[in-house]
């Protein structure tokens, strides 16, 4: 009898145990089902041949998203200690370096060179809502290309074309140009789009005109830059 008791409850465990196995194996079909036809895909950025240009060189991306002049110059600062750090601590070289700097908003004036400052002062100066902090009048230069005003700036003299010789790039927002350019034109009786081609012939150095830099933002992050918020 005790025999037959261990066999009858061996036969039991095992049908236990393939009714589970069974189990198992018709919820993986249905999960295997729902993945082809009712699951929804991995999700993959669509990718616009407008924005190749961020497939920049570089063992590490990373972006920063300026808006005013201030998040600007804390931008440049952090910028310079970036690419320094991973220089001394890390052995890389500028090359192994992805960064681009969005200059969009109420930082997008200092996206032009100092001939359009000399030139259209009033207007960027306006639209950044800005004052030179050595004359607390408005500039006549891009101060963010001056090394002259030290603890005066957030950026402590790491100018935009000191970076830009690093290989850092600039996005200046096309939809904020636009904005300068029309403030300008009504100023001087102008036509908008044509002082909005001459801004754009005078960026700085390695800067370029995106669409919008919420946008480029955006188009950074997909192709796997990290976003600073300076």
């Amino acid at each position: 009898m005790h025999d037959e008791a261990e066999v009858s409850e061996r036969r039991s465990f095992l049908a236990r145990l393939n009714a589970a196995a069974l189990a198992v194996l018709a919820l993986g079909g249905v999960a295997k089902g729902q993945s082809k036809s009712g699951g929804n895909p991995r999700w993959e950025p669509f990718r616009h041949e407008q924005d190749d240009w961020l497939e920049l060189p570089g063992k590490h991306r990373i972006v920063f998203d300026t808006t005013n002049p201030e998040s600007l110059g804390e931008a440049l600062l952090f910028t310079n200690n970036f690419m320094r750090v991973n220089r001394t601590d890390y052995g890389l070289q500028n090359t192994d370096l992805a960064v681009v700097i969005v200059v969009r908003h109420r930082s997008a004036p200092f996206g032009f060179n100092d001939a359009m400052w000399a030139k259209y002062n009033a207007a960027l100066a306006g639209h950044a809502s800005y004052q030179d902090p050595k004359s607390k009048a408005v500039p006549t230069i891009n101060v963010y290309n001056s090394g002259d005003y030290g603890e005066l700036t957030p950026n402590r003299s790491t100018t935009l074309t000191g970076l830009a010789k690093q290989g850092v790039q600039f996005a200046v927002c096309a939809n904020a140009t636009r904005a300068v350019a029309g403030a300008i034109a009504r100023s001087v009786s102008g036509n908008a789009d044509t002082v909005f081609a001459e801004l754009t012939s005078n960026l700085v150095t390695n800067g370029r005109m995106v669409p919008a830099g919420i946008v480029c933002v955006n188009r950074a992050q997909e192709r796997g830059y990290s976003l600073v918020g300076a």
